[in-house]
Protein backbone atom coordinates (compact mmCIF):
# COMPACT_ATOMS: atom_id res chain seq x y z
CA UNK A 1 0.00 0.00 0.00
CA UNK A 2 1.25 3.40 -0.85
CA UNK A 3 1.12 6.72 1.47
CA UNK A 4 -0.89 8.28 -0.93
CA UNK A 5 -4.68 8.60 -0.85
CA UNK A 6 -6.10 6.65 -4.06
CA UNK A 7 -10.01 6.34 -4.49
CA UNK A 8 -11.55 5.40 -7.39
CA UNK A 9 -15.12 5.53 -9.35
CA UNK A 10 -15.57 2.48 -11.26
CA UNK A 11 -19.50 2.50 -13.15
CA UNK A 12 -20.61 -0.34 -15.38
CA UNK A 13 -22.04 1.51 -18.48
CA UNK A 14 -24.98 -0.13 -19.32
CA UNK A 15 -27.14 3.50 -19.14
CA UNK A 16 -26.86 6.74 -17.96
CA UNK A 17 -24.88 8.11 -14.86
CA UNK A 18 -27.71 8.34 -12.85
CA UNK A 19 -27.74 10.35 -9.08
CA UNK A 20 -26.88 7.38 -7.14
CA UNK A 21 -23.14 6.79 -9.14
CA UNK A 22 -23.11 10.42 -8.94
CA UNK A 23 -22.94 11.09 -5.65
CA UNK A 24 -20.02 8.15 -5.04
CA UNK A 25 -18.53 9.79 -7.79
CA UNK A 26 -18.12 12.84 -6.06
CA UNK A 27 -18.37 11.25 -2.65
CA UNK A 28 -14.41 9.54 -3.87
CA UNK A 29 -13.63 12.85 -5.48
CA UNK A 30 -13.97 14.77 -2.12
CA UNK A 31 -12.00 11.98 0.03
CA UNK A 32 -9.20 12.08 -2.63
CA UNK A 33 -8.98 15.93 -3.19
CA UNK A 34 -9.37 16.63 0.82
CA UNK A 35 -6.44 14.65 0.87
CA UNK A 36 -3.89 15.47 -1.07
CA UNK A 37 -4.87 12.15 -3.05
CA UNK A 38 -5.92 10.77 -6.51
CA UNK A 39 -9.46 9.52 -8.17
CA UNK A 40 -9.24 6.86 -10.93
CA UNK A 41 -11.79 6.67 -13.49
CA UNK A 42 -12.34 2.90 -14.10
CA UNK A 43 -15.42 1.63 -17.09
CA UNK A 44 -16.34 -1.72 -16.07
CA UNK A 45 -17.21 -3.21 -19.41
CA UNK A 46 -16.63 -6.72 -18.91
CA UNK A 47 -20.43 -7.41 -19.79
CA UNK A 48 -20.20 -7.08 -23.47
CA UNK A 49 -23.42 -7.84 -24.21
CA UNK A 50 -24.70 -4.74 -21.94
CA UNK A 51 -21.88 -2.13 -22.38
CA UNK A 52 -22.44 0.72 -25.12
CA UNK A 53 -20.17 3.50 -26.01
CA UNK A 54 -23.17 5.96 -25.49
CA UNK A 55 -23.41 5.02 -22.47
CA UNK A 56 -19.59 5.39 -21.91
CA UNK A 57 -20.26 8.74 -23.51
CA UNK A 58 -23.06 9.47 -21.28
CA UNK A 59 -20.96 8.82 -17.92
CA UNK A 60 -17.90 11.04 -18.82
CA UNK A 61 -20.24 13.68 -19.63
CA UNK A 62 -21.81 13.42 -16.32
CA UNK A 63 -18.94 13.89 -15.12
CA UNK A 64 -17.92 16.87 -17.07
CA UNK A 65 -20.75 18.65 -16.17
CA UNK A 66 -20.42 17.72 -12.21
CA UNK A 67 -16.68 19.16 -12.46
CA UNK A 68 -15.51 16.06 -11.05
CA UNK A 69 -12.51 15.63 -12.80
CA UNK A 70 -10.57 12.33 -12.49
CA UNK A 71 -6.59 11.73 -12.81
CA UNK A 72 -4.90 10.19 -15.42
CA UNK A 73 -6.56 8.12 -18.32
CA UNK A 74 -9.82 6.24 -18.51
CA UNK A 75 -8.95 2.77 -17.62
CA UNK A 76 -11.11 0.23 -19.35
CA UNK A 77 -11.87 -2.68 -17.30
CA UNK A 78 -12.37 -5.28 -20.29
CA UNK A 79 -8.86 -4.33 -22.07
CA UNK A 80 -7.04 -5.99 -19.07
CA UNK A 81 -8.64 -9.55 -19.65
CA UNK A 82 -5.21 -10.87 -20.09
CA UNK A 83 -4.25 -9.78 -16.42
CA UNK A 84 -6.98 -11.23 -15.34
CA UNK A 85 -6.65 -14.24 -16.79
CA UNK A 86 -2.62 -14.41 -15.26
CA UNK A 87 -4.07 -14.12 -11.68
CA UNK A 88 -6.60 -16.56 -12.04
CA UNK A 89 -3.78 -18.91 -13.57
CA UNK A 90 -1.63 -17.41 -10.64
CA UNK A 91 -4.26 -18.81 -7.93
CA UNK A 92 -4.73 -22.39 -9.86
CA UNK A 93 -1.01 -23.18 -9.52
CA UNK A 94 -0.67 -22.02 -5.97
CA UNK A 95 -3.77 -24.43 -5.00
CA UNK A 96 -6.08 -21.60 -4.19
CA UNK A 97 -8.52 -22.48 -7.18
CA UNK A 98 -9.84 -25.64 -9.08
CA UNK A 99 -11.18 -26.24 -11.65
CA UNK A 100 -14.65 -26.75 -11.76
CA UNK A 101 -16.26 -28.76 -14.34
CA UNK A 102 -19.87 -29.12 -13.57
CA UNK A 103 -22.77 -28.86 -15.89
CA UNK A 104 -25.21 -26.40 -16.51
CA UNK A 105 -27.59 -29.48 -15.41
CA UNK A 106 -25.60 -30.38 -12.19
CA UNK A 107 -25.34 -26.44 -11.03
CA UNK A 108 -29.42 -25.81 -11.82
CA UNK A 109 -29.87 -29.03 -9.39
CA UNK A 110 -27.50 -27.94 -6.91
CA UNK A 111 -29.01 -24.78 -6.40
CA UNK A 112 -32.71 -25.32 -5.98
CA UNK A 113 -31.49 -28.44 -3.53
CA UNK A 114 -29.49 -25.42 -1.72
CA UNK A 115 -32.78 -22.90 -1.90
CA UNK A 116 -34.85 -25.77 -0.51
CA UNK A 117 -32.95 -26.58 2.53
CA UNK A 118 -32.38 -22.94 3.38
CA UNK A 119 -28.96 -22.81 2.54
CA UNK A 120 -26.94 -19.97 1.07
CA UNK A 121 -23.99 -21.71 -0.40
CA UNK A 122 -25.41 -22.98 -3.57
CA UNK A 123 -22.57 -24.56 -4.96
CA UNK A 124 -21.73 -27.75 -3.22
CA UNK A 125 -17.97 -27.90 -3.83
CA UNK A 126 -18.81 -31.10 -6.16
CA UNK A 127 -15.00 -30.11 -8.52
CA UNK A 128 -13.28 -29.30 -5.32
CA UNK A 129 -11.67 -32.04 -4.50
CA UNK A 130 -11.70 -33.96 -7.96
CA UNK A 131 -8.80 -34.55 -10.47
CA UNK A 132 -9.47 -33.38 -13.84
CA UNK A 133 -9.00 -37.05 -15.26
CA UNK A 134 -12.92 -37.30 -14.44
CA UNK A 135 -13.70 -34.49 -16.53
CA UNK A 136 -16.38 -34.83 -18.93
CA UNK A 137 -14.23 -35.29 -22.46
CA UNK A 138 -14.56 -31.70 -24.52
CA UNK A 139 -15.76 -29.79 -21.49
CA UNK A 140 -14.46 -26.30 -20.82
CA UNK A 141 -13.92 -25.63 -16.96
CA UNK A 142 -14.54 -22.45 -14.94
CA UNK A 143 -11.88 -22.15 -12.18
CA UNK A 144 -13.53 -21.34 -8.55
CA UNK A 145 -12.00 -19.95 -5.91
CA UNK A 146 -10.54 -22.54 -3.20
CA UNK A 147 -12.61 -20.38 -0.50
CA UNK A 148 -12.19 -21.36 3.19
CA UNK A 149 -15.10 -23.55 4.10
CA UNK A 150 -14.69 -22.83 8.12
CA UNK A 151 -14.45 -19.17 10.28
CA UNK A 152 -15.37 -15.63 9.46
CA UNK A 153 -15.02 -13.39 6.58
CA UNK A 154 -14.58 -9.55 8.11
CA UNK A 155 -14.94 -6.20 7.01
CA UNK A 156 -13.48 -3.08 8.82
CA UNK A 157 -15.93 -0.69 7.33
CA UNK A 158 -15.85 2.89 7.79
CA UNK A 159 -19.76 3.32 7.46
CA UNK A 160 -21.10 0.43 8.07
CA UNK A 161 -18.49 -1.01 11.21
CA UNK A 162 -17.45 -4.55 11.45
CA UNK A 163 -18.99 -6.82 9.07
CA UNK A 164 -18.99 -10.85 9.70
CA UNK A 165 -19.90 -13.56 7.41
CA UNK A 166 -19.77 -16.87 7.89
CA UNK A 167 -17.45 -18.64 5.35
CA UNK A 168 -19.61 -21.49 6.11
CA UNK A 169 -22.34 -19.63 3.76
CA UNK A 170 -20.13 -18.04 1.02
CA UNK A 171 -19.89 -20.39 -2.24
CA UNK A 172 -16.40 -21.27 -3.84
CA UNK A 173 -17.10 -18.11 -6.29
CA UNK A 174 -16.32 -18.71 -10.26
CA UNK A 175 -12.87 -16.82 -10.96
CA UNK A 176 -12.96 -17.44 -15.27
CA UNK A 177 -15.86 -18.58 -17.06
CA UNK A 178 -15.55 -21.77 -19.07
CA UNK A 179 -14.98 -19.46 -22.16
CA UNK A 180 -11.88 -17.89 -20.63
CA UNK A 181 -13.71 -14.34 -19.65
CA UNK A 182 -12.75 -13.15 -16.49
CA UNK A 183 -15.76 -12.71 -13.36
CA UNK A 184 -16.54 -9.47 -12.44
CA UNK A 185 -15.39 -10.46 -8.80
CA UNK A 186 -11.79 -11.50 -10.10
CA UNK A 187 -11.58 -7.98 -12.22
CA UNK A 188 -12.03 -5.59 -9.55
CA UNK A 189 -9.96 -7.05 -7.02
CA UNK A 190 -7.39 -7.17 -9.81
CA UNK A 191 -7.80 -3.93 -10.87
CA UNK A 192 -8.01 -2.51 -7.71
CA UNK A 193 -4.32 -3.65 -6.77
CA UNK A 194 -2.87 -2.79 -9.67
CA UNK A 195 -4.06 0.61 -9.93
CA UNK A 196 -3.00 1.06 -6.35
CA UNK A 197 -6.78 1.66 -4.87
CA UNK A 198 -6.53 2.57 -1.29
CA UNK A 199 -9.81 3.39 -0.69
CA UNK A 200 -13.07 2.01 -1.98
CA UNK A 201 -16.53 4.11 -1.59
CA UNK A 202 -19.18 2.75 -3.14
CA UNK A 203 -23.17 1.75 -2.41
CA UNK A 204 -24.07 -0.75 0.15
CA UNK A 205 -25.88 -2.94 -2.50
CA UNK A 206 -21.92 -4.55 -3.22
CA UNK A 207 -21.67 -4.99 0.47
CA UNK A 208 -21.71 -9.11 -0.17
CA UNK A 209 -19.29 -8.33 -2.55
CA UNK A 210 -16.77 -7.20 -0.35
CA UNK A 211 -17.07 -10.62 1.60
CA UNK A 212 -16.22 -12.32 -1.61
CA UNK A 213 -13.56 -9.80 -3.32
CA UNK A 214 -11.77 -10.06 0.34
CA UNK A 215 -11.36 -14.03 -0.16
CA UNK A 216 -9.46 -13.16 -2.99
CA UNK A 217 -7.51 -10.75 -1.84
CA UNK A 218 -6.44 -12.85 1.24
CA UNK A 219 -6.10 -16.05 -1.83
CA UNK A 220 -3.62 -13.46 -3.02
CA UNK A 221 -1.55 -12.18 0.07
CA UNK A 222 -2.79 -8.73 -1.04
CA UNK A 223 -3.47 -5.73 1.50
CA UNK A 224 -7.15 -5.00 0.99
CA UNK A 225 -8.07 -1.69 0.63
CA UNK A 226 -9.89 0.36 3.45
CA UNK A 227 -13.61 -0.21 2.48
CA UNK A 228 -17.05 2.32 2.95
CA UNK A 229 -20.24 0.79 1.71
CA UNK A 230 -22.33 4.20 1.82
CA UNK A 231 -26.25 3.19 2.04
CA UNK A 232 -28.47 4.13 -1.46
CA UNK A 233 -31.03 6.79 -2.10
CA UNK A 234 -34.43 6.22 -1.65
CA UNK A 235 -37.54 7.87 -2.51
CA UNK A 236 -39.40 10.97 -0.15
CA UNK A 237 -41.71 7.92 0.81
CA UNK A 238 -38.86 5.69 1.74
CA UNK A 239 -39.22 3.12 -0.79
CA UNK A 240 -36.62 2.18 -3.41
CA UNK A 241 -35.66 5.67 -5.58
CA UNK A 242 -37.23 5.34 -8.87
CA UNK A 243 -37.76 7.46 -12.10
CA UNK A 244 -40.47 9.16 -10.61
CA UNK A 245 -38.44 10.35 -7.45
CA UNK A 246 -35.91 11.77 -9.28
CA UNK A 247 -33.64 8.19 -10.23
CA UNK A 248 -32.89 10.49 -13.43
CA UNK A 249 -29.35 10.53 -15.84
CA UNK A 250 -27.51 12.97 -14.42
CA UNK A 251 -28.29 14.88 -18.07
CA UNK A 252 -31.75 14.70 -17.11
CA UNK A 253 -30.86 16.79 -14.38
CA UNK A 254 -29.10 19.48 -16.23
CA UNK A 255 -31.61 19.49 -19.18
CA UNK A 256 -34.15 20.36 -16.33
CA UNK A 257 -32.28 23.96 -15.56
CA UNK A 258 -30.22 22.50 -12.11
CA UNK A 259 -26.66 24.41 -11.55
CA UNK A 260 -23.45 21.37 -11.33
CA UNK A 261 -22.26 23.33 -7.97
CA UNK A 262 -25.65 22.97 -6.81
CA UNK A 263 -25.70 19.33 -7.78
CA UNK A 264 -22.93 18.82 -5.84
CA UNK A 265 -24.38 20.83 -2.76
CA UNK A 266 -26.97 18.90 -2.85
CA UNK A 267 -25.74 15.72 -3.41
CA UNK A 268 -22.82 15.79 -0.77
CA UNK A 269 -25.87 16.36 1.71
CA UNK A 270 -27.57 13.09 0.89
CA UNK A 271 -26.23 10.67 3.42
CA UNK A 272 -23.56 13.23 4.87
CA UNK A 273 -23.91 16.15 7.46
CA UNK A 274 -21.36 18.34 9.26
CA UNK A 275 -23.30 19.77 11.86
CA UNK A 276 -25.90 22.14 10.29
CA UNK A 277 -24.42 23.15 7.63
CA UNK A 278 -26.75 23.04 4.43
CA UNK A 279 -24.83 25.36 1.75
CA UNK A 280 -21.23 24.27 1.43
CA UNK A 281 -19.02 25.76 -1.61
CA UNK A 282 -16.70 23.38 -3.68
CA UNK A 283 -13.41 24.02 -1.41
CA UNK A 284 -15.73 23.87 2.07
CA UNK A 285 -16.58 19.98 1.26
CA UNK A 286 -13.60 19.20 0.18
CA UNK A 287 -12.17 20.54 3.81
CA UNK A 288 -15.05 18.72 5.65
CA UNK A 289 -16.11 15.45 4.21
CA UNK A 290 -14.99 12.42 5.83
CA UNK A 291 -16.23 9.05 5.79
CA UNK A 292 -17.01 8.05 9.34
CA UNK A 293 -19.78 10.89 9.12
CA UNK A 294 -21.89 9.17 6.54
CA UNK A 295 -24.89 7.65 8.03
CA UNK A 296 -26.27 4.14 8.09
CA UNK A 297 -29.66 4.82 6.91
CA UNK A 298 -30.65 5.24 3.40
CA UNK A 299 -31.01 8.72 2.24
CA UNK A 300 -34.18 10.32 0.85
CA UNK A 301 -34.42 11.94 -2.57
CA UNK A 302 -36.32 15.42 -2.01
CA UNK A 303 -36.76 17.50 -5.65
CA UNK A 304 -38.13 20.68 -3.47
CA UNK A 305 -34.98 21.04 -1.57
CA UNK A 306 -33.26 20.61 -4.35
CA UNK A 307 -34.85 23.02 -5.98
CA UNK A 308 -34.91 25.40 -3.58
CA UNK A 309 -31.10 25.01 -3.13
CA UNK A 310 -30.97 25.56 -7.08
CA UNK A 311 -32.26 28.66 -6.34
CA UNK A 312 -29.96 29.62 -3.34
CA UNK A 313 -27.39 29.26 -6.12
CA UNK A 314 -28.92 31.27 -8.82
CA UNK A 315 -29.30 33.80 -6.75
CA UNK A 316 -25.60 33.90 -5.78
CA UNK A 317 -24.09 33.68 -8.82
CA UNK A 318 -22.25 35.98 -11.29
CA UNK A 319 -24.46 37.42 -13.70
CA UNK A 320 -21.95 36.89 -16.53
CA UNK A 321 -21.64 33.55 -15.47
CA UNK A 322 -25.34 32.87 -15.80
CA UNK A 323 -25.54 34.18 -18.98
CA UNK A 324 -22.80 31.73 -19.91
CA UNK A 325 -24.65 28.95 -17.97
CA UNK A 326 -28.17 29.89 -19.78
CA UNK A 327 -26.34 29.62 -23.30
CA UNK A 328 -25.05 26.15 -22.28
CA UNK A 329 -28.28 24.76 -21.06
CA UNK A 330 -29.39 25.53 -24.81
CA UNK A 331 -28.33 22.56 -26.14
CA UNK A 332 -29.97 20.40 -23.60
CA UNK A 333 -33.26 21.80 -23.33
CA UNK A 334 -36.61 21.67 -25.80
CA UNK A 335 -36.87 24.80 -28.03
CA UNK A 336 -33.20 25.52 -26.70
CA UNK A 337 -32.03 25.62 -30.59
CA UNK A 338 -34.50 28.16 -31.67
CA UNK A 339 -33.58 30.31 -28.88
CA UNK A 340 -29.81 29.94 -29.60
CA UNK A 341 -29.99 31.76 -32.75
CA UNK A 342 -31.59 34.50 -31.53
CA UNK A 343 -28.72 34.79 -29.25
CA UNK A 344 -26.05 38.09 -30.57
CA UNK A 345 -24.12 40.64 -29.02
CA UNK A 346 -27.35 42.77 -28.25
CA UNK A 347 -29.38 39.94 -27.02
CA UNK A 348 -26.58 39.03 -25.11
CA UNK A 349 -25.93 42.68 -23.50
CA UNK A 350 -29.68 42.73 -22.78
CA UNK A 351 -29.75 39.53 -20.94
CA UNK A 352 -26.94 40.52 -18.73
CA UNK A 353 -28.72 43.55 -17.82
CA UNK A 354 -31.68 41.47 -17.07
CA UNK A 355 -29.97 39.37 -14.86
CA UNK A 356 -30.29 41.10 -11.46
CA UNK A 357 -33.75 40.68 -11.71
CA UNK A 358 -34.70 37.88 -13.71
CA UNK A 359 -32.81 35.46 -11.32
CA UNK A 360 -34.33 36.71 -8.01
CA UNK A 361 -37.69 35.29 -9.71
CA UNK A 362 -36.01 31.64 -10.98
CA UNK A 363 -35.42 28.45 -9.00
CA UNK A 364 -33.47 26.59 -12.30
CA UNK A 365 -32.11 27.92 -15.90
CA UNK A 366 -35.48 26.85 -17.18
CA UNK A 367 -37.46 29.55 -15.07
CA UNK A 368 -34.52 31.56 -15.83
CA UNK A 369 -35.21 31.43 -19.85
CA UNK A 370 -38.35 31.12 -19.45
CA UNK A 371 -38.73 34.75 -17.28
CA UNK A 372 -36.21 36.21 -20.41
CA UNK A 373 -38.61 35.46 -22.87
CA UNK A 374 -39.32 39.26 -23.90
CA UNK A 375 -35.67 39.79 -24.64
CA UNK A 376 -36.27 37.47 -27.46
CA UNK A 377 -39.50 37.65 -28.53
CA UNK A 378 -40.94 38.53 -32.01
CA UNK A 379 -43.04 41.73 -32.89
CA UNK A 380 -45.85 41.57 -32.37
CA UNK A 381 -46.10 39.48 -29.16
CA UNK A 382 -47.70 36.32 -28.94
CA UNK A 383 -49.93 37.14 -26.00
CA UNK A 384 -51.09 34.58 -23.66
CA UNK A 385 -54.40 33.75 -22.81
CA UNK A 386 -54.61 35.29 -19.47
CA UNK A 387 -52.99 38.15 -20.47
CA UNK A 388 -54.77 38.88 -23.73
CA UNK A 389 -58.59 39.54 -21.15
CA UNK A 390 -56.74 42.42 -19.74
CA UNK A 391 -56.28 43.71 -23.01
CA UNK A 392 -59.65 45.43 -22.97
CA UNK A 393 -61.12 48.53 -25.08
CA UNK A 394 -60.35 50.91 -22.26
CA UNK A 395 -56.37 49.50 -21.59
CA UNK A 396 -55.60 49.74 -25.02
CA UNK A 397 -56.54 53.43 -25.03
CA UNK A 398 -54.38 53.69 -21.74
CA UNK A 399 -51.57 51.80 -23.82
CA UNK A 400 -51.71 54.70 -26.13
CA UNK A 401 -51.51 57.30 -23.71
CA UNK A 402 -48.72 55.58 -21.92
CA UNK A 403 -46.85 55.62 -24.93
CA UNK A 404 -46.61 59.05 -26.09
CA UNK A 405 -45.85 59.85 -21.90
CA UNK A 406 -43.20 57.54 -22.55
CA UNK A 407 -41.55 59.46 -25.53
CA UNK A 408 -40.78 61.94 -24.39
CA UNK A 409 -38.65 60.32 -21.49
CA UNK A 410 -34.75 60.85 -22.21
CA UNK A 411 -32.26 59.16 -20.97
CA UNK A 412 -34.07 56.27 -21.11
CA UNK A 413 -33.73 54.50 -17.86
CA UNK A 414 -35.23 52.27 -15.23
CA UNK A 415 -35.28 55.19 -13.09
CA UNK A 416 -35.87 57.99 -15.96
CA UNK A 417 -39.50 55.32 -17.14
CA UNK A 418 -40.44 54.53 -13.55
CA UNK A 419 -40.61 58.64 -12.71
CA UNK A 420 -42.66 59.37 -15.79
CA UNK A 421 -45.12 56.58 -14.98
CA UNK A 422 -45.40 57.80 -11.74
CA UNK A 423 -46.26 61.26 -12.94
CA UNK A 424 -48.63 60.03 -15.61
CA UNK A 425 -50.81 57.96 -12.85
CA UNK A 426 -50.83 60.89 -10.64
CA UNK A 427 -51.64 63.55 -13.62
CA UNK A 428 -54.41 60.89 -14.18
CA UNK A 429 -55.23 60.06 -10.69
CA UNK A 430 -54.42 56.17 -10.94
CA UNK A 431 -52.79 53.71 -9.03
CA UNK A 432 -49.74 52.90 -10.06
CA UNK A 433 -50.81 49.03 -10.66
CA UNK A 434 -53.49 50.06 -12.85
CA UNK A 435 -51.09 51.15 -15.31
CA UNK A 436 -47.85 48.58 -14.79
CA UNK A 437 -50.41 45.78 -15.64
CA UNK A 438 -51.40 46.63 -19.23
CA UNK A 439 -48.06 47.84 -19.69
CA UNK A 440 -46.51 44.97 -18.45
CA UNK A 441 -49.07 42.92 -21.03
CA UNK A 442 -48.07 45.35 -24.12
CA UNK A 443 -44.38 44.53 -23.65
CA UNK A 444 -43.81 41.47 -23.01
CA UNK A 445 -47.38 39.39 -23.57
CA UNK A 446 -47.98 37.49 -19.65
CA UNK A 447 -49.26 38.86 -16.91
CA UNK A 448 -46.03 37.99 -14.82
CA UNK A 449 -42.49 39.25 -15.80
CA UNK A 450 -39.29 40.95 -13.47
CA UNK A 451 -39.88 44.70 -12.37
CA UNK A 452 -41.83 46.35 -15.24
CA UNK A 453 -39.51 49.48 -15.22
CA UNK A 454 -36.42 46.68 -15.52
CA UNK A 455 -38.15 45.27 -18.57
CA UNK A 456 -38.47 48.88 -20.05
CA UNK A 457 -34.76 49.84 -19.35
CA UNK A 458 -33.53 46.25 -20.68
CA UNK A 459 -35.90 46.34 -24.19
CA UNK A 460 -34.73 49.76 -24.28
CA UNK A 461 -37.09 52.60 -26.00
CA UNK A 462 -37.18 51.72 -29.57
CA UNK A 463 -38.64 48.14 -28.87
CA UNK A 464 -40.68 49.55 -26.03
CA UNK A 465 -42.31 52.40 -27.85
CA UNK A 466 -43.33 49.54 -31.15
CA UNK A 467 -44.18 47.02 -28.73
CA UNK A 468 -46.79 49.75 -27.21
CA UNK A 469 -47.63 50.75 -30.68
CA UNK A 470 -48.65 47.30 -31.52
CA UNK A 471 -51.25 46.90 -28.67
CA UNK A 472 -52.35 51.07 -28.74
CA UNK A 473 -55.98 51.48 -30.73
CA UNK A 474 -54.73 52.03 -34.52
Amino acid sequence: MTDQIVTRFAPSPTGFLHIGGARTALFNWLYARGRGGKMLLRIEDTDRERSTEPAIAAILDGLKWLELDWDGEVIYQFSRAARHREVAEQLLASGKAYRCYATQEELTAMREKARAEGRTRLYDGLWRERDASEAPAGMKPTIRLRAPQTGETVIEDQVQGRVIWQNENLDDLVLLRGDGNPTYMLAVVVDDHDMGVTHIIRGDDHLINAARQKQIYDALAWDIPNMSHIPLIHGPDGSKLSKRHGALGVDAYRAMGYLPAAMRNYLVRLGWSHGDQEIFSTEEMIAAFDLPAIGRSAARFDFAKLESLNGHYIRHSDDRSLVTMFEGVLDHVPGGSDLKVRLNDTTRAQLLQAMPSLKERAKTLIELIDNSYFIFADRPLEIEPKAAALLTPENRELIGRLRLALEAVTPWTADTTEAAMRAFAEANNLKLGAIAQPLRVALTGRTTSPGIFDVLAVLGRQECLARLGDQAPS
